[in-house]
């Protein structure tokens, strides 16, 4: 679900961890893998942190920016061969599930249609009935249409049946599919996490804090309300809204989290990523959405977005932590050169663009 972030919590990985690296006693390295695999783990051990496969692989993505572009190309291409990540097989089972209701949806509705076409036949059946008795030289005629009435009448029943069991059937999957929408962690209209996981993931990294005192941090994202005025198109918003969703996906590390939390308004969670991290992170996905431009007709609209930004504080719920960086959104309306802003709880906010 994630690309890379580039130059995100720069720092001078060799010559920081190398003497640390020889203290573990491991082997000689045999190849670039083994010796950048030893550097993550000597800055585990560095920073006080447990050598988890989590915590593994995010100080593996995080030191992997400041390697050069070839190894990061090498790594990567190891990592796609062997990548198997268990929510996005989670993703793909609820979207075929999803698929299923739909068909389900049309069963019935098919269903009906068919009913309402018996019932019209019904209705003809009788007022032919009717032509045919008020001639009484048809009376065999009449006889047949009242017997053909009779099969119909029949039929009919037992459609009628037929469509209360489908009925049944119906409410009973939905209501299935509804537990599993309630259960869901992906976001269809978007391609990203929905709220439910978002909101998962930051009361996990709250704990996590808790217990490591690492820092982290969370950014909203929305697109600019002036653009949405401007354009006043609520399909090119959406469609808008859509790419902004997938530069966030494109830009955003492995260990990120990102999510749509509504109405539009997306959120990234930065795990290890103290403030001024995130500030950098926010101005190149500020950079990067600028530069992108959005077609509209024979009209070239530049994409524009707003960004709110709080740290990962232990002290507050995972509602007043998200309230707190929706609040840095507002932050960056309200002072026209800034597109992102900094807001944090009971401290000395800031706003700040680089």
């Amino acid at each position: 679900m994630a690309g890379s972030l580039r130059s995100r919590n720069r720092r001078d990985v060799s010559a920081t961890h190398e003497p640390t690296v020889a203290a573990l006693d491991m082997d000689e390295p045999t190849s670039d893998l083994e010796i950048y695999s030893k550097e993550v783990l000597s800055a585990l051990i560095t920073d006080n942190l447990p050598p988890t496969p989590n915590n593994f692989s995010l100080y593996f993505d995080r030191l992997l920016e400041d390697k050069s572009e070839n190894l990061r190309k090498q790594i990567q291409s190891m990592l796609e061969l062997e990548e198997s990540n268990d929510d996005e097989n989670t993703i793909m089972l609820e979207q075929s599930l999803k698929k299923g209701f739909t068909s389900v949806k049309s069963i019935l509705s098919v269903t009906a249609n068919l009913y309402k076409n018996m019932a019209l036949m019904t209705k003809i059946l009788d007022k032919r009935k009717k032509e045919l008795q008020e001639n009484s030289d048809i009376q065999a005629a009449a006889g047949i249409a009242a017997s053909l009435e009779g099969d119909v009448s029949k039929l009919n029943a037992i459609l009628k049946k037929q469509s209360i069991q489908m009925k049944t059937l119906y409410d009973d999957t939905a209501k299935i599919v509804k537990n599993v929408e309630n259960e869901t962690i992906f976001d269809n209209k978007y391609g990203v996490y929905n709220k439910r996981y978002l909101l998962t993931k930051i009361e996990q990294e709250v704990e996590l804090i808790t217990e490591f005192k690492h820092k982290s941090s969370l950014i909203m994202i929305e697109l600019s309300r002036e653009l949405k005025d401007s354009v006043n198109n609520e399909k090119a918003i959406t469609l808008m809204t859509r790419t902004i969703a997938r530069l966030l996906l494109k830009t955003s590390r492995r260990s990120d989290t990102v999510a749509h939390y509504g109405n539009g308004v997306f959120a990234m969670l930065l795990k290890h990523t103290d403030i001024p991290s995130a500030l950098k992170a926010s101005e190149r996905l500020c950079d990067l959405v600028s530069n992108s431009n959005f077609f509209l007709a024979d009209r070239e609209i530049q994409l524009k977005i707003s960004i709110g930004i709080t740290d990962i504080a232990t002290l507050y719920s995972v509602e007043e932590i998200v309230v707190s960086a929706m609040d840095g959104i507002e932050k960056a309306y309200s002072d026209k050169k800034i597109d992102f802003a900094v807001s944090q709880r009971n401290r000395s906010a800031q706003s700040t663009q680089e």
